[in-house]
């Protein structure tokens, strides 16, 4: 790999970056939906028939890419309407504020919190009972009074310590049932634990060569140093 190539994080909010290899992907999850008026041209992309020139009839159930259906979503014109994946409906809702820790994220979706707040786009009245619910999901008990864009993002709270542990608690060892239940997100995060703790062995065990200060606090060093000779 070059070592001018650095990767891209995911976007944090309602926006997609395309930049991002994992947003690419999370914009290939399927919603589902319906046609609310005919689709022209559009049958094949979303697998409905076999012919380019054919339209998707006006009420047929669609399984929409996320990117498609941002496209195709307005509230004025009723072109599609989208539904909630299952995921985030009342009952796994309910879930979540109960346990976090039970559910499956991967199998439910690989992309969980940056696709929640994705469909944060389409005007769903139940976009505000979805991110309070995740919030109380976190444990805490009360509801803080953040925006919808953030609570979405909010949701691994609950699951932060667990993720934090099991990182911090596998040295040398196999960690793929660790994360066979952790969204694409968590096993990021669950990757930057197991990066600190391989490097403090490496430090305590006299094999890390020197220790160097961060690249936050190098940056910082010049912005300071920069202000000072303005």
């Amino acid at each position: 790999m070059s070592d001018s190539y650095f990767p891209v994080g995911p976007g944090l909010g309602m926006e997609e970056n395309f930049l991002s290899l994992d947003d690419i992907l999370m914009s290939q999850e399927k919603l589902p939906g319906r046609a609310e008026s005919a689709l022209p041209r559009l049958a094949v992309l979303l697998g409905q028939g076999a012919g380019s020139a054919e339209s998707v009839p006006e009420g047929s159930k669609l399984e929409i890419p996320l990117w498609l259906a941002k496209g195709l979503h307005d509230s004025k014109r009723r072109i599609i309407s989208v539904e909630l994946p299952k995921i985030y409906k009342e009952a796994w809702r309910t879930v979540f504020s109960a346990d976090a820790n039970v559910v499956d994220l991967h199998k439910m979706g690989p992309y969980y919190y940056g696709f929640g707040s994705q469909l944060l786009n389409f005007e769903n009245p139940e976009n505000p009972e979805i991110a309070q619910t995740i919030l109380q999901a976190t444990g805490g008990g009360s509801v803080l009074p953040v925006s919808d864009s953030v609570c979405f993002l909010q949701t691994f709270i609950a699951r932060f310590r667990r993720i934090m542990d099991s990182s911090q608690n596998a040295y040398n060892e196999d960690t793929s049932a660790l994360v066979a239940r952790l969204d694409e997100l968590e096993r990021a995060l669950f990757q930057v634990g197991q990066k600190g703790l391989n490097d403090f062995q490496c430090w305590e065990k006299g094999q890390a060569s020197q220790i160097t200060a961060s690249s936050l606090v190098q940056n910082y060093g010049k912005r300071k140093l920069a202000e000072v000779d303005g």
